[in-house]
């Protein structure tokens, strides 16, 4: 069964947006940016160069969460971009559905640290990378998790998450 929404995770310059977005066209289904979603207290205190507190957070993925519902009960597909590095996180916005799938996007630290130094104009601040690391539990095999390298093109993840996504296909990796 193809899930009505993908919620595409990982640390801060993973690529979330930009696979998220590829991922989206790719499938026909709409983009999300879960930044978008965040109060602007939040933005505040990231653009600050303050890490989240998880109090900060609930409020935010409570309105992802939302949107996943709401855009699975109208009978569309999302994607949607969401850093979900916790667990606890995550089950906010999964909830209990088996219509959601975990897309993971996993890279190493230096890999991620040398985008972000590259990046311009995001309100995450390349320091907070260690923090985002330090948080970061990646998908258990029980989350049901889509898990890819992300030292590839952006074509090549693509392709990797919709050959996972596809019926019968062993994920590429543990």
């Amino acid at each position: 069964m193809m899930p009505c929404a993908l919620i595409v995770m990982g640390v801060s310059g993973s690529g979330k947006s930009t696979i998220g977005e590829a991922l989206a066209e790719r499938l026909g289904w709409t983009f999300e940016d879960g930044d978008r979603f965040h109060p602007p207290g939040n933005v505040a205190r990231m653009s600050a160069g303050h890490a989240l507190t998880d109090e900060d957070r609930w409020p935010w993925l409570q309105a992802i969460a939302d949107e996943i519902d709401r855009v699975c009960q109208a009978g569309g597909r999302a994607v949607i971009a969401c850093s979900a590095l916790k667990r606890a996180y995550r089950e906010v916005l999964v909830h209990g559905r088996d219509d959601v799938r975990i897309v993971f996007l996993d890279g190493t630290q230096d890999l991620i640290a040398g985008r972000l130094a590259a990046r311009k104009g995001h309100f995450m601040p390349p320091g907070l990378l260690a923090s985002q690391f330090k948080t970061l539990e990646p998908p258990a095999g029980n989350e049901n998790p889509v898990t890819v390298s992300i030292d590839a093109t952006i074509e090549a993840i693509v392709e990797d998450i919709v050959r996972q996504l596809r019926p019968g296909t062993s994920r590429s990796r543990p």
